[in-house]
């Protein structure tokens, strides 16, 4: 990389924002946060606070403190002897573009500047930035991105292969999984994958034919366990047994493709959306938005601290679930 990475600049420090710059913190990098949202340097604090015995847990770098925080008002200021700027405004176009010639005129040029944009595409925003569109890029975390790996890196029409090369490398180093995206889509990869899952939950709801609470179980009990392990085509190569995913697609391409002509599209009426609502409190119960986020994040954890124990990504200790049952579910 051409320029060496020990001071990250974090633009919005809502919930992404804080996650990102709770995560550098701990990877022992100098973060300068910048946000004019009313109180959000204290906001910003107190998400770092609660989010340190997670990443402690995981393993803080050498130097790691949360002492390596400084927070600014003023733009420029934030700016300054920056190395890397994580960008995470609202997801308006205008906003980004007037942002980013901003952040064009004011860093040098080998400076990159990445979008946690989940939905803008850097082509559009990189038209405000016309001094140096070439270091601009997306870098697209999962939430919360201090505990959740991924991160989908593309480019724009004007992004620079280098851009992206150092980009990945940089999220690479704090132990992230990227992966590049070769061509600009709304909603990137991942997004897009919860998109369509998200639309056949709500049809089935809505149409009567499981409840809230089971068509969550259905989901996390079941393929959920799964792809916590492996992705989607790695397991229909298990599905296949012996004869892998060659003999997947011989034996199910037919009934695969058969339930793709009925998936669902579900319209989301006030009717639809009060079902879904009326459901999901049900399902909550007393719970607690604090609960129920400890929650995720302790599974989490337990996940990823069994991951880190694998040799790879895609290999769990022991005998491989699905191997040889030729079983399409």
């Amino acid at each position: 990389m051409t320029r060496k990475i020990n001071r990250v600049a974090i633009i919005g420090t809502g919930v992404i924002g804080a996650s990102w710059a709770a995560l550098f913190l701990a990877k022992g990098l100098e973060v300068v946060a910048t946000d004019v949202a009313p109180n959000a340097e204290a906001s910003l604090k107190r998400s770092i606070e609660a989010a340190w015995p997670a990443l402690k847990r995981l393993g803080l770098a050498p130097g790691a403190s949360q002492s390596n925080l400084k927070f600014v008002a003023d733009l420029p200021a934030a700016l300054k002897n920056a190395d890397f700027v994580q960008e995470n405004g609202p997801e308006r176009i205008d906003f980004k573009r007037t942002l980013y010639k901003q952040l064009d005129e004011l860093l040098p040029a080998d400076v990159i500047i990445a979008s946690s944009s989940s939905g803008l595409t850097m082509s559009e925003i990189q038209v405000g930035a016309p001094i140096h569109p070439e270091r601009c890029v997306i870098g697209h975390p999962f939430n919360p991105p201090h505990l959740i790996p991924l991160v989908e890196v593309v480019g724009g029409a004007r992004t620079s292969e280098d851009t992206i090369k150092r980009a990945m490398e940089f999220y690479d180093s704090l132990g992230k999984r990227t992966i590049r995206l070769r061509k600009e889509l709304p909603g990137h990869v991942a997004n897009r994958l919860q998109a369509a899952l998200g639309r056949e939950v709500y049809y089935l709801v809505a149409e009567g034919v499981v409840s809230v609470a089971d068509v969550d179980t259905a989901v996390c009990w079941g393929p959920g366990l799964r792809w916590g392990v492996m992705g989607q085509v790695m397991l229909n190569h298990l599905a296949g047994g012996q004869g892998g995913i060659e003999h997947y697609f011989e034996q199910f391409t037919g009934p695969v493709t058969a339930w793709w002509k009925v998936l669902g599209s579900p319209e989301l009426t006030l009717e639809v959306r009060q079902k879904l609502i009326d459901g999901l409190h049900a399902e909550v119960g007393s719970r607690s938005m604090d609960e129920l986020s400890t929650q995720r994040d302790e599974v989490l954890l337990g996940l990823l601290e069994l991951r880190s124990k694998s040799e790879t990504p895609s290999v769990v200790p022991g005998k491989a679930v699905g191997v040889g049952d030729k079983a399409l579910g």
